[in-house]
């Protein structure tokens, strides 16, 4: 019986690369972690790594961007203009693809989790499913008819301006391209901006909880308005707080007014494959490549 092809993955956070190869989520062989550091640097130790490795058939990147998705575009592959300082047009798939002489799939990060969920966990069956990332920054993923959403570029579900929570009216945001936008307000380092700490270092009482639940709430029916997902699954650093996962169903129902007839809890989810969700994502990618 023939073997079946061997890939490597790689989930490109901005502050880890996280490398594996696999036949599929049942057989991850070996994975690897490396610090993002600049990008010769990063991208000359994973190149190493998987030359280390037995001969693959494909690889699959799930990147954090901006990055350039249009097949047509001469920058296909590239990260383009980040807030990730000196990763600004470095061409991500080329670098791979070159080296390691290999077809290379493609995709944000958050569109890789969302791809690998609909393919192994949260999302299976549903014709659309959100993912949205809650850590360092907040992005988001669409898949919609069993394809990513891509367009003129990709979503940028972190860059939409919230109303403001009422006790929540002073801080101007952290984002340095639109200030009080979803990132720039309940990202990982707006929390600890404003209060002087993670949420998960915070009193169960403190108030950061309920404003944090009431900006992701409103991205929830935000999405279920122009999407009618059937599942939006939250992920990232800042989900891993105890309780927010409820408090942000309970501040999507008070938001919705019941107006989308579909209960938070059944919506709402956190991810079906944990942490794996992009590194399986960019297998899934790559298998797409290899096809």
């Amino acid at each position: 019986m023939r073997e079946p092809p061997l890939f490597g993955c790689i989930e490109a956070g901005g502050t880890k690369f996280v490398l594996g190869i696999g036949t599929g989520p049942h057989d991850i062989r070996a994975t690897a972690r490396i610090p993002t550091t600049s990008p010769a640097e990063t991208l000359e130790a994973a190149i190493a790594w998987f030359r280390a490795q037995p001969p693959l058939a494909a690889l699959g990147i799930a990147s954090f961007g901006p990055v350039d998705l249009d097949p047509a575009s001469p920058r296909w592959g590239y990260i383009t203009a980040t807030t990730k300082p000196g990763w600004d047009d470095t061409n991500m798939a080329g670098a791979f693809g070159r080296a390691l002489d290999l077809p290379v799939g493609f995709d944000t990060d958050v569109n890789g989790a969302i791809l690998g969920e609909h393919r192994w966990g949260a999302a299976q069956g549903c014709d659309v499913a959100v993912y949205i990332t809650v850590g360092t920054g907040i992005g988001g993923g669409a898949m919609v008819g069993g394809r990513p959403v891509h367009g003129r570029g990709h979503p940028e579900m972190g860059h939409v301006r919230p109303a403001r929570h009422p006790d929540d009216s002073d801080f101007a945001g952290i984002c340095p391209f639109h200030g009080d936008c979803f990132e720039g307000l309940a990202s990982g380092p707006a929390i600890q901006a404003r209060w002087g700490a993670s949420l998960s270092e915070l009193a169960p009482d403190h108030p950061a909880h309920a404003i944090t639940a009431w900006y992701l709430g409103q991205l929830c029916v935000t999405l279920q308005a122009v999407l009618a997902p059937q599942r939006i699954i939250l992920g990232g650093g800042v989900m891993a707080t105890p309780g927010l996962i409820a408090r942000v169903r309970d501040a999507a129902a008070r938001a919705s007014g019941g107006y989308f007839g579909t209960g938070s809890d059944a919506v709402i989810v956190p991810p079906g494959l944990g942490d794996r969700s992009g590194l399986l994502g960019a297998l899934a990618l790559a298998e797409r490549a290899y096809m």
